[in-house]
């Protein structure tokens, strides 16, 4: 009496895959496009880098005014003056004081944009130019 189960071994995988085409997969070009990725990457890390570092010698430099400016005033304070100019003077310096911090403020955030902007462009460009590369390497799969 014969198995009415079909035996596993009988199975033909060559039948099932006859239609089945494999297209090459161009290895070089993905690992190209990965190189370019990181290339990329490595860039505007660079970029942000030398941003902190810009944003980190403009802070210091504005720090070393502040000082000079703390010394001026208090030498000036040392000096014999009537009340109401030390208070005239007091506020011109709190006046000028403010202006300083609000104009060094805007300039160290506009140094840190300047090169967040930089790098994001990097990486902007780079995403664009990989979505190009996949849309090619489709089409080149497709023909």
């Amino acid at each position: 009496m014969a198995d009415a189960r079909p035996n596993f071994f009988d199975f033909d995988m060559t039948k099932m895959f006859a239609d089945f085409r494999f297209r090459p997969f161009d290895v070089e070009a993905m690992w190209a496009a990965q190189r370019r990725n990181i290339e990329a990457l490595s860039q505007a890390n660079q970029l942000a880098v030398e941003g902190a570092q810009a944003v980190a010698r403009r802070q210091i430099e504005l720090t070393r005014e502040t000082f000079e400016g703390w010394s001026s005033l208090l030498r000036d304070l040392t000096q014999p003056v009537s009340p109401e100019d030390r208070i005239a003077k007091n506020a011109d310096y709190a006046k000028q004081m403010l202006e300083k911090g609000v104009n060094h403020s805007r300039e160290l955030v506009s140094i840190a944009t300047k090169a967040s902007t930089e790098a994001a462009e990097v990486l902007q460009k780079r995403a664009t130019e990989s979505l190009e590369e996949m849309k090619a390497f489709a089409c080149k799969q497709a023909a």
